[in-house]
């Protein structure tokens, strides 16, 4: 029962390290990695720089200092400042519809889909000359391996030439393409 045990054990972890050692789990690990990365320096170009430019223009036209103090109020709860001794409206008890923050998420979804889009686009781009490159490459190649071939064939023609050539001689023949006068020509 316990050889049962470790054979299984060992099939387990036999099957999990093939599994993790997979190409494709590594490139996807890799590629979780990257992506992480890639968010974070998504979300800070969207968060730092984009969307203050795009609340300030939102909000010079709203009329408000910023997209966050844009609600709608269903019921509103209010309490006194203790600092200032003033009524405030506290937004913790209220029940209110925070467009400012729906516009952001909006904002921000549109932001990182078109940085995205724009970044997928220029590494197709990439992959579209690195495919014309290739074949490119595969055409000359290929070009260059039929004129090596045709180089060989003429060069074994006019080899089986010289040789018929040199046979002849040797023989006291004419050379190949040459022609002996007839008999009939010799006598006169």
């Amino acid at each position: 029962m316990a050889d049962e045990e470790k054979k299984e054990k060992k099939g387990f972890w036999k099957e999990f390290k093939e599994f993790i050692t997979r190409g494709n789990i590594l490139d996807m690990a890799v590629g979780i990695i990257v992506g992480g990365a890639f968010t974070a320096i998504v979300n800070s170009l969207c968060n730092n720089i984009l969307k203050p430019i795009i609340n300030w223009i939102l909000a010079a036209i709203i009329g408000t200092d910023s997209l966050t103090d844009v609600y709608t109020f269903l019921k509103t709860a209010t309490m006194v400042d203790e600092t200032t001794g003033e009524t405030v409206i506290d937004l913790a008890n209220s029940i209110y519809i925070d467009w400012g923050t729906f516009i952001n998420a909006i904002i921000n979804f549109l932001l990182i889909a078109l940085v995205l889009f724009l970044i997928i686009k220029a590494l197709i781009k990439v992959q579209q000359v690195r495919d014309q490159a290739k074949l490119a490459i595969e055409e000359a190649e290929a070009k260059r391996k039929a004129e090596k071939q045709q180089e060989e064939a003429d060069a074994a023609e006019n080899a089986v030439v010289k040789a018929d050539v040199a046979e002849g001689t040797a023989e006291g023949n004419a050379p190949a393409g040459k022609k002996e006068p007839a008999a009939a020509d010799k006598k006169e």
